[in-house]
């Protein structure tokens, strides 16, 4: 089973929460939804346009939104190293600004807040845009994944696995390589297991880059 579902998913509720957290009627439910995931490609595209906010908001690993009646909560951890929750950059209020905007947030009050993870390298996507930028620069690929795999055992995890599927090297027929250290009990719920899927396109087409990372438990 641990190989044929979503890692997050299949720890709903023991290791794992959900980034998105409200309550909806049946008929409201996927409107909520989609607003959910407009929001979150609305702050990467934002964020990626804006050079300036780049740099405060660097390394977004997730957003969660909670929902109220008269409120909507959007919290974004960044792997940057800047404090920016006690006095918010004119960007950050700019943003919050815009997506008031955007998303109409005129009856219910829109509170953004930025929180910094204290190890980056503990969390996958952070690892993974690592890897997009050395396979992007015409870096080896397993000198990537072993930079990557050393770079998380520095910030002691227990174990991690590192896949790439594609045509690694320039080859014209696609393969899958990947490299592990440590352990990965993927079958037990109660281990804390950070998964990312990652795609990068490369002047030899898209790869795919997915990485497991076990940071606690049994």
């Amino acid at each position: 089973m641990a190989q044929k579902i979503n890692p997050l998913g299949f720890r709903l509720g023991t290791t794992q929460s959900h980034h998105s957290i409200w309550f909806a009627q049946p008929k409201d439910y996927s409107a909520n939804l989609q607003e959910d995931e407009k929001i979150r490609d609305y702050i990467k595209n934002y964020v990626q346009k804006n050079t300036k906010i780049s740099s405060i908001v660097e390394g977004i690993t997730r957003i969660e939104i909670q929902k109220q009646i008269d409120e909507m909560k959007i919290k974004i951890y960044t792997a940057s190293s800047k404090l920016v929750n006690e006095n918010q950059p004119r960007e950050i209020k700019e943003l919050e600004r815009n997506l008031r905007k955007e998303f109409y947030c005129v009856n219910r009050k829109l509170n953004l807040t930025i929180t910094r993870i204290a190890q980056p390298y503990r969390n996958p996507k952070i690892l993974a845009e690592f890897i997009s930028n050395q396979l992007k620069n015409r870096v080896s690929f397993r000198k990537a994944m072993k930079k990557a795999i050393e770079l998380s055992e520095k910030a002691k995890t227990k174990g991690i696995r590192v896949q790439i599927a594609g045509r690694l090297d320039g080859k014209e027929i696609a393969r899958v390589e990947s490299i592990q250290e440590g352990r990965l009990p993927l079958q037990t719920i109660r281990a804390k297991i950070d998964y990312c899927s990652y795609p990068v396109q490369t002047i030899y087409g898209v790869l795919g880059i997915k990485i497991w990372i076990f940071i606690d438990g049994e």
